[in-house]
């Protein structure tokens, strides 16, 4: 599904260029990695972007989680596999570093 992508992206899915990002490459990134995106994975993005522009770097999970005022059990129930990577993959945003 992936070769429908008209970005570039690293060995890992991620954006190489942020500017590309929109909701439709969102929704493409997702589904090439067999997820349904839905409203509220979509918040999340909105809100992780959010987050990223304002402090310059990826919010740690515990962080995020209190922002949006759900449990990080519940984000991993949504994700599956790193909430925060898959949102900041799936939101054009850096790869999260250290404890997430």
């Amino acid at each position: 599904m992936s070769a429908s992508l008209s970005v570039a992206l690293d060995n890992e899915g991620f954006l190489l260029d942020r500017d590309d990002w929109s909701e439709e490459v969102a929704v493409e990134l997702a589904q090439s990695d067999d997820f349904e995106m839905t409203e509220q994975v979509m918040h999340f993005i909105r809100e992780a972007r959010a987050m990223y522009e304002e402090d310059g770097v990826v919010p740690p999970i515990r962080i995020f989680a209190k922002k949006q005022k759900v449990s990080t059990k519940e984000l991993y129930d949504i994700f599956r596999k790193g909430p925060m990577k898959l949102i900041c993959k799936w939101g054009g945003l850096p790869k999260p570093t250290g404890c997430v």
